[in-house]
């Protein structure tokens, strides 16, 4: 099977753009990532969205819009990936397929979303379309409701986390400060991520405001190549492994305390490379609320089932503990426009293992772990990551 690599990378600023549409956010993405990759557009040979939508904006089909700014795409396949929260990494995966079979050498991977011009009531209406509505649909608070209920069973069976949860979201957002692509870059401190106040209240379960990933407004983009192609090209990034892994839809049916597909998809991706979690330099992994990012913890295997909170009180997970999580800070600072971040994890690894990072640099980087999830534990993609040159 053809190796595959990521040979150039874009990111727009996170938040509330300016941008009028998902368009121009991926317009800016595409052209980005062909500037830097160093490429004519028209080598590229098919083009990948990700992108969830859901009532988000009213243009839907966006597979083709990114020939407006890049019109020598005209002619070549263009497709929409919608996996939830991973349809970035849904159409990483899609690309790297089309890649491996021989179909095309060099691919555009764009993910993007459109959040903040929607009716606030309607966002959280949105989200759920990434549950099971017919048991899960009518939770309060929409899906920091669902994310409520799972932080309420883990603290019903492990114990109260409020102090590990806080400490996840400050360790985030003391990391966001280094990262100009972040929609917060504002050191809000174990303190007032702990305590309940009026800025910060409690939106659903255990979760106050701080537990919460935001509405966010942005696009990433890759550029994929075969091993060969980006060998050639200015600066590459490889694929040591990949893994996705889905599991049921509605809660009912699994564990809500256990990401059990996401500990499969580890395992996985960790065998393919023939490495452990300990080789590992850092992580970027899917916190859109606390409790997932705690969960996510022992899902890699970095801690025991039911002590998620060591990993964040030992400091194991800071910049300068055995493996840094979330050094981009995460979605929790970074911010979540649902089809970009996927892609976005992505760009920040490859940015950390080709020493381009910026402030975020962390002193050890030579390999990288990703995790995206789509949906509550549903979709699971994990990506092994190192510097190809």
């Amino acid at each position: 099977m053809t190796s595959t690599a990521i040979a150039g990378w874009a990111h727009t600023r996170f938040g509330k753009s300016d941008s009028p549409d998902l368009e121009d956010l991926l317009a800016a993405a595409a052209t980005g990532a062909i500037a830097h990759a160093g490429i004519d557009p028209n080598e590229i040979d098919a083009v990948f969205v990700g992108n969830f939508n859901n009532g988000f904006t009213r243009q839907d089909f966006p597979s083709s819009l990114p020939m407006q700014a890049v019109p020598e795409l005209r002619f070549k396949p263009a497709t929409r990936y919608e996996n939830a929260c991973a349809s970035g990494s849904a159409a990483i995966h899609a690309a790297r397929d089309f890649i491996a079979a021989g179909r095309g050498r060099i691919a555009l991977v764009l993910g993007g979303e459109k959040m903040t011009a929607c009716p606030k009531e309607q966002v959280g209406e949105n989200l759920l379309g990434a549950c099971y509505r017919r048991e899960e649909g009518d939770i309060q608070a929409g899906f920091a409701g669902v994310f409520g209920r799972i932080a309420e069973s883990y603290f019903q069976r492990f114990g109260d986390q409020s102090d590990a949860l806080a400490a996840i979201a400050a360790k985030n957002h003391r990391n966001g400060v280094d990262n100009p692509y972040a929609q917060m870059r504002r050191d809000l401190g174990f303190e007032f991520c702990r305590r309940e106040s009026e800025k910060n209240p409690i939106v659903a379960g255990p979760l106050k405001r701080t537990d919460c990933s935001l509405v966010s407004d942005g696009a990433a983009s890759l550029i994929l190549t075969d091993e060969d192609t980006a060998r050639a090209l200015p600066q590459a990034v490889r694929f040591r492994a990949a893994a996705h892994v889905n599991d049921f839809l509605p809660l009912s049916r699994r564990d809500p305390t256990r990401f059990e597909a996401g500990e499969r998809a580890w395992a996985q991706a960790l065998a393919a490379a023939g490495l452990t979690l300990d080789d590992l330099s850092f992580v970027e992994t899917h916190d859109c609320f606390t409790i997932a990012e705690l969960i996510e913890y022992e899902a890699m295997g970095l801690v025991p089932r039911g002590q998620g909170a060591r990993a964040v009180l030992e400091g194991i997970t800071a910049p300068d503990g055995r493996l840094p999580v979330n050094r981009s800070g995460g979605l929790k600072s970074k911010g979540h426009p649902v089809g970009a971040t996927g892609v976005s994890m992505h760009v920040m690894a490859a940015m950390q293992l080709t020493g381009t990072a910026g402030d975020m640099q962390l002193p050890r980087a030579d390999l990288a772990g990703i995790y995206n999830m789509g949906g509550a534990g549903v979709a699971n993609y994990v990506s092994i990551l190192d510097r190809l040159n």
